[in-house]
């Protein structure tokens, strides 16, 4: 079964324009580029309202591996979604925090690339793996770069802290003095279920591979990664414990 990865794009008329098609396109290049393009889709909700986020996250079968996005953010007062006039609709941390707690467990990471919004993604790591803010303004180009480089990693087959690294450095590559922009907030419960599904799976693969002599190929290193993780998350229903890495 494939993954999703659910891009969500907010930019009311009454703020600063952004290339979140840009972005939306660097995404989609990831995916097609990369040897698992079959395990993953993108699924897209532009112009995003209060209503369309609760219902694309019900609405999105499977629930979404990686809920990513992009657009502003004011720090404290939560980020910038539209209203039905396409104006500002500010949704709060603590809204935010108490929807994605209706999904604990099943969303490995979330992506805020939005300026100010560590303070959403310390308070929403309580119910998903990984989250990743700004701890600052971040400009549209370094905001774009870091997508390229995260999502390249993520679905060539690494884990979401290795991606998050390749992202900081495809800023840094560029040279755009913004590359510890991004912070990443890790659940320490569920990075102890992603090792304990990786040690698993590693001693699953042994075991065959002593035992038999077949030409099949084992699972493919992506969804172990990702989706085993997910399902022992779900296990525990509530996930708590959160750490914090930065680069």
């Amino acid at each position: 079964m494939s993954q999703t990865i659910l891009l969500l794009a907010a930019s009311p008329v009454d703020q600063a324009t952004l290339r979140l098609d840009v972005e939306e396109r660097e995404i989609d290049k990831s995916i097609r580029g990369s040897k698992h393009r079959d395990q993953f889709q993108l699924q897209k909700q532009g112009a995003l309202r209060t209503d369309d986020l609760r219902r694309v996250l019900l609405d999105t079968t499977p629930t979404p591996l990686i809920v990513h996005f992009c657009g502003h953010g004011t720090g404290e007062n939560g980020l910038v979604l539209e209203n039905e006039q396409g104006n500002t609709q500010l949704v709060s941390t603590e809204a935010l925090t108490n929807l994605f707690e209706l999904f604990a467990g099943q969303i490995e990471c979330v992506v805020l690339n939005a300026c100010y919004s560590e303070v959403q993604a310390s308070a929403i790591v309580q119910h998903v793996g990984y989250v990743i803010g700004m701890n600052k303004a971040i400009g549209d180009k370094a905001a774009i770069k870091f997508t390229t480089g995260f999502y390249d990693a993520l679905v060539g087959g690494r884990s979401v802290e290795d991606a998050y690294k390749f992202g900081c450095n495809a800023i840094q590559s560029e040279g755009i003095p913004e590359h510890l922009t991004p912070v990443l907030k890790t659940n320490t419960a569920w990075k102890s279920l992603l090792e304990k599904s990786e040690q698993s799976s590693n001693a699953s693969l042994i075991e065959h591979s002593s035992t038999e002599t077949s030409n099949t190929p084992a699972c493919s290193p992506t969804k172990t990664i990702h989706q085993q993780a997910g399902d022992n998350a779900k296990q525990i229903g509530e996930i708590g414990s959160a750490g914090t890495i930065n680069l």
